[in-house]
């Protein structure tokens, strides 16, 4: 049985994913503006042994309900939202092991100065970050830069993969592994012989530049990513590390997971060169009946407008169009095409907003766990043994007391059973999750390295 893992997935902002659980008397997400907020969060992950806290971000507001703002900013629907890098070195202060991923949009980010930002934060939390690489779902990002629109969902990916060939040649091949010598007597801290410039001329990007940031741990971060559409499959199984899914039923997520990993192996990797983390949502307690009072309790709070902003947004679909039994015209999609694809196996081809209400039991469509932590625990290692899992992105509900139930109830099931670990392993990330620091010799990003000799 593989070892389960475990992220908390969070946002820089009010509401996240279960839309209105913020009016819970007992949640702490206002408080998301408070550095002391992420700083008592990082630590209290790290004492239950997560593997990470994994950031979302949006560029964005969700303005395709009504055509308007107006219901995601009345409900705080990940607006305001922050800057998550910036509370990467706050939370990395007083931790030692906790990683974070980190949501980036590719296609609103320079290449040279996102480059330079992941290293400098890969040296400071000695190799503990990981990039979340995105290219957006939103319009009113794009509107915000100056364009009319964002590009087509594919054409998305093909921008990325030209960014991703500059991030690796920045990363990898700029500055030799000896390069630097910090020969205090000769004066001499590095070897100019041994620091190139990159020159790239592209469809997308032209570069003629050195890296300015000496190789960190990890040289490259950890790089998750969270397609799951035949566009996305393909370029996870090119790039990404740790591929990020969504539930349904377990034998629609291990058709997904076999299927990224056969392309990777296609790509002239191994099929564990891919782990894969599945977004969960987790109600738990002492005992049944405590997790279901506690379920009950929640969904008091529950926002059906602020649920129906985040999936308009994500689906691409104006659901202030449709009464509530109309059959839902899907379309060509431009936001997150393989969340559309999951509706449409969930709910059937003609599913409706009652339909999709229904499912967004605590304001999302991720379908929450709910059980005692012998409960949860089967049906975590069911999803990992059946379906491949590596581990869970725990979305968050009542915060913080969400992760402490999970850490003081569940953690030590699992541990018990064998599948969670006692103490964390040394090392930057990506040394943890794969033995190495590095990118092994088959991934494409290491074809960039400069080897001595």
């Amino acid at each position: 049985m593989r070892e389960i893992r475990f992220n908390a997935f969070d946002m820089n902002c009010v509401g996240h994913i279960q839309h209105g659980l913020w009016a819970h008397p007992r949640d702490q997400s206002h408080r998301f503006n408070e550095i002391g907020y992420w700083m008592d969060y990082a630590q209290r992950l790290e004492k239950g042994l997560f593997d990470g806290i994994f950031l979302a971000d949006v560029v964005g507001v969700n303005d395709v309900l009504g055509a308007s703002p107006d219901a995601a900013i009345r409900g705080a629907v990940q607006v305001p939202v922050n800057d998550p890098m910036m509370l990467v070195p706050a939370m990395a202060a007083v931790t030692k092991h906790l990683a974070f991923g980190v949501t980036v949009n590719l296609t609103y980010e320079p290449p040279f100065l996102f480059a330079r930002r992941m290293s400098t934060l890969d040296h400071l939390t000695g190799g503990r970050m990981g990039w979340n690489i995105v290219t957006g779902y939103l319009d009113s990002a794009a509107k915000a830069i100056g364009l009319d629109a964002q590009a087509a969902h594919d054409d998305r990916y093909d921008l990325a993969d030209e960014y991703m060939q500059i991030m690796y040649r920045l990363w990898e091949e700029s500055w030799e592994e000896d390069a630097v010598l910090f020969d205090r007597a000769a004066h001499l801290y590095a070897d100019p012989t041994k620091v190139h410039k990159i020159r790239h001329e592209g469809k997308q990007y032209r570069l003629d530049a050195m890296h300015l940031t000496s190789p960190s741990p990890q040289r490259t971060p950890m790089l998750y990513q969270a397609g799951s559409s035949t566009r996305g499959r393909q370029f996870a199984a090119t790039h990404a590390e740790c591929v990020f899914v969504n539930g349904q039923k377990i034998e629609g997520v291990k058709a997904i997971v076999d299927d990224i990993r056969a392309k990777a192996v296609d790509y002239g990797r191994e099929a564990q060169d891919v782990q894969v983390f599945m977004g969960a949502t987790i109600i738990t307690g002492r005992t049944e009946a405590q997790a279901r009072e506690k379920f009950e309790d929640y969904r008091r709070y529950v926002s059906s407008e602020a649920a129906l902003v985040h999936a308009a947004a994500s689906l691409g679909i104006d659901f202030a169009k449709y009464d509530l039994d109309e059959p839902i015209n899907t379309g060509k999609s431009n936001a997150i095409v393989s969340n559309v694809e999951a509706v449409s196996r969930q709910a059937g081809p003609q599913w409706t907003k009652r339909k999709l209400l229904e499912q967004m039991v605590l304001g999302s469509r991720q379908t929450p766990m709910i059980g005692s932590a012998e409960q949860i625990a089967d049906q975590l290692m069911a999803w990992s043994g059946e379906a491949g899992i590596d581990g869970f992105n725990l979305s968050r509900s009542v915060v913080p007391e969400c992760f402490d139930d999970i850490i003081a109830h569940v953690v030590p099931i699992l541990q018990e059973r064998g599948v969670y670990k006692t103490s964390y392993r040394e090392g930057p990330l990506r040394e943890k999750l794969f033995g190495s620091p590095h990118l092994p010799a088959r991934h494409i990003g290491a074809s960039q390295r400069i080897r001595r000799g």
